[in-house]
């Protein structure tokens, strides 16, 4: 991600450019993903528990409605 600065803009002006720019590409996001490295097992494990945590929620809603 490369910014130049503009005639006349101020230094914060120029960070908020370089910010929205990264945030736009994705870099942070991408990073962030890269920091951990998961198995394929564990994704599927978590996938898996965020499977059921889902329908405990969706099921403890239909109780409290009826």
């Amino acid at each position: 991600m490369y910014v130049s600065l503009r005639q006349g803009e101020s230094f914060e002006q120029l960070l908020k450019r370089f910010r929205a720019g990264v945030a736009k590409d994705g870099i942070i996001s991408e990073y962030k993903r890269h920091q951990s490295f998961m198995s394929r097992s564990q994704k599927t494990r978590a996938k898996i528990q965020r499977a059921q945590r889902k329908q405990k929620a969706k099921m403890a809603r239909r109780v409290a409605a009826a």
